[in-house]
């Protein structure tokens, strides 16, 4: 009796689970690479986000000290200005 050249059905379905787990082992591989790559990058912005909050916050303390005055009116035209927006 000859024997097929793909051996029994087991053994077919044996290599193809191999290959699947293969497979998905790769592409959880890649997710697991480009979640990290995220979060990296999130940290990142995060990080520049507090570095001009506090810039803004120096500026600000510092305009509020030697303009009291311009920094009001400057707040009042920035409010109005979104005022604006917010009902257009």
């Amino acid at each position: 009796m000859a024997q097929s050249t793909y051996g029994r059905p087991s053994d077919q379905f044996a290599d193809l689970k191999e290959m699947a787990t293969d497979q998905v082992g790769k592409a959880a591989d890649q997710a697991e690479g480009m979640a990290n790559r995220v979060a990296d990058q999130g940290r990142e912005v995060g990080e520049h986000i507090e570095a001009a909050a506090g810039s803004l916050k120096r500026a600000l303390d510092k305009s509020i000290k030697d303009q009291p005055m311009g920094t009001l009116a400057l707040a009042a035209i920035v409010g109005f200005v979104l005022g604006a927006l917010w009902k257009a």
